[in-house]
Order: structure tokens, then sequence, then C-alpha cells
């Protein structure tokens, strides 16, 4: 059976009436009491515009990429969300790989997002909320090198609720 409630375990108390066989009168049914309990799991969802960002890097030797999302979950009261991206493989740059002296750094639009550098290695959190809820926001991802050219990386966006 599934319950409408979201949150910390929650407690339900059942009154039940035994009901008398017929016939029988009113002073021999009894009531007893029965203790539930029902834990609900955490949910997120996630949508998000892009997994692979593509960097246009011009004379200034910076370029820009976007990613949109949509981040919903379902957790404890004042449950951590957290939103975490990371790269797939190395970023590729004009001729194959990037050069060793770019960096990619990300800033957040929207309540909860954070700013930092993406990691070459492993995951780095881009967003941090409490409670359940939708939430909506834009990362924008600057790269800087010293060559002119395309560069692409994908990237993976995970919603938690650690």
């Amino acid at each position: 059976m599934r319950l409408p409630f979201v949150g910390a375990p929650v407690t339900f108390v059942a009154l039940l009436a035994l009901a008398a066989p017929p016939g029988a009168s009113a002073e021999e049914s009894a009531a007893a009491s029965i203790a539930v309990s029902a834990t609900f799991e955490s949910r997120t969802s996630l949508k998000v515009s892009s997994q692979v960002l593509q960097f246009e890097v011009d004379g200034s030797g910076q370029g820009l990429a976007t990613v949109d999302f949509s981040a919903g979950a379902r957790t404890r009261t004042g449950g951590d969300v957290v939103l975490t991206v990371e790269p797939l493989r190395a970023l590729e740059g004009p001729g194959g790989a990037a050069d060793v002296e770019t960096s990619v750094t990300f800033s957040g639009t929207g309540a909860g997002t954070l700013t930092g550098t993406l990691q070459a290695a492993g995951a780095s959190i881009a967003g941090r909320w409490n409670g359940s809820g939708m939430r909506t926001g834009r990362l924008t991802f600057a790269l800087r090198a010293a060559a002119v050219g395309s560069y692409t990386v994908p990237v993976r966006f995970v919603l938690s609720t650690p």
C-alpha cells in the first residue's frame, strides 16, 4: 500500500473494535490498539539540458557552456540533497587531447547552486539543498585554454540524498 506521506518514519495508531458475534451484548465487545511504523525511501529526479560540455575558445582564451537543470527530491524532513557533476573522460581540444594548462570552472544560478572547479577525476559538488521539493537552475562552465578552437567533455550529473 502506498501512502502519500513524505518524511521521517511515521507512526500510525489504529483502533480496532472487535465485532461481537451475532446475538452478543455490548458488554462483550472489546477494543485493542496496534502501532504501525512505516519508513519512506528518498527519491530523486533530475533532468539536464546537456550531458556534453561544448566550448568555443576564442582569442580571449575562454569559452563558455551552460547546462539548465530541473532537480526534484523527496527526502526526510530537512534531509540533504546534493547535485554533483563529473567528467566521463578527459577534455578534448583542437587536434585531440586538451593542453594540460586548461581549467574548467563553474558557477550556478538558482537557489542552492554553487561555484567550483570541475575536477579532472571525480565529482564536484554543484548544488546543495535541504528538504524535499523541485529546484531549477543553470550551471555556467568556463574553460580557459591557450589554444583557440573547439573543446568537448562529456559529463555525468548525479542528484543524491546522502
